[in-house]
């Protein structure tokens, strides 16, 4: 059986009780209100029939307002990962990594049409809570990408699968833009150049990067190869849940040209390829220690695509596998 974080589940009881409801309301859940603080799943099932119960008490739309009251941290290591994406569009990409590394299932996919792309919530709705929990992601969408731009980014359109409800007015409120039912996917659009905006993390990191930069060339300093180092590092590490970095992708965040940063680097006595490696092992190292993340988790977060190929490289920086090096 499935199973889906208690962070999500929580989220939905406390919205509803927002909007009335009494906590007695809920004791007698199959997952009652009296355990989720001791525990980490709830089953799927229970968590789409939670869905169809709000729905049929509080109304058409309630899906649609608990998307709208979601933050990035109740999406556990998903949505630390958000945090450091250099542009908005990135955090489609790694959620794909992220499902296929650890449930093989993908639940977006992203496609770009010219001035227009779409992301397609692949997710199909056997039953009615899976079609409340897809709205509820699109929704969740929405702000998600308002907080890591720190705009007020909307979508062109927004398509479901299933029927349109009675009343369309949280829909209206929540998407402020074309909504249409009936469609043969569930899918969100915007436009390829706001999907293309830096997030509001990576601008300051860019801009202080930049500023270096410039202060080098105008003062004729040389700034020391050891921060230029751990400057990269910082950038290997926070690139890594998208997959292993290019030398380019990290040139052109700190202003450089490849040929200057291999140069940089070599004056160090060390290589991209050897920096992105020992990047990748702080990281493995850290969370192991001091995380209670899967195995599974630390390989996203370390760039692997596959938590074998993940363990057969830690074994060869460590000379352990990642569980054994955890228990000590």
């Amino acid at each position: 059986m499935k199973y889906i974080s208690i962070n999500l589940y929580k989220k939905i009881i406390d919205c509803a009780i927002e909007e009335g409801m009494a906590k007695e309301d809920f004791t007698n859940l199959p997952t009652s209100i009296d355990v989720i603080d001791s525990i980490k799943a709830v089953p799927a099932d229970h968590f789409f029939g939670l869905h169809e119960l709000l729905d049929e008490r509080l109304g058409p739309g309630f899906a649609i307002r608990v998307g709208q009251k979601m933050e990035i941290e109740d999406y556990g290591v998903l949505g630390l990962s958000w945090r450091t994406c250099s542009w908005a569009g990135e955090i489609f990409e790694r959620s794909e990594r992220y499902f296929k590394l650890l449930s093989n299932t993908y639940f977006f996919k992203m496609e770009r049409d010219g001035e227009l792309s779409h992301i397609y919530l692949l997710r199909e709705p056997h039953r009615r809570g899976v079609e409340l929990s897809n709205e509820a992601t699109i929704s969740a969408t929405i702000v998600v990408l308002k907080a890591m731009t720190e705009t007020d980014l909307s979508p062109t359109q927004v398509t479901f699968k299933h029927d349109s409800p009675g009343d369309l007015s949280s829909y209206i409120k929540a998407f402020n833009c074309k909504i249409f039912f009936n469609k043969p996917y569930y899918s969100i659009t915007y436009r390829t150049v706001d999907l293309e905006m830096r997030t509001a993390k990576a601008d300051i990191s860019i801009n202080r990067f930049l500023v270096d930069r410039v202060e080098e060339e105008t003062r004729g300093i040389e700034f020391s190869i050891g921060k230029i180092s751990s400057d990269v590092e910082i950038l290997i590490k926070n690139a890594l849940p998208s997959g292993i970095p290019s030398l380019s992708q990290i040139a052109s965040h700190i202003g450089m040209s490849n040929r200057t940063l291999n140069r940089r680097l070599s004056e160090r006595g060390i290589t991209f390829r050897e920096l992105v490696q020992k990047s990748q092992e702080e990281v493995a190292k850290d969370l192991l220690k001091n995380s209670n993340r899967s195995i599974g988790e630390i390989a996203y977060e370390t760039g692997f695509s596959e938590q074998s190929t993940f363990n057969r490289a830690f074994k060869r920086w460590v000379g352990c596998s990642p569980s054994e090096f955890k228990k000590k």
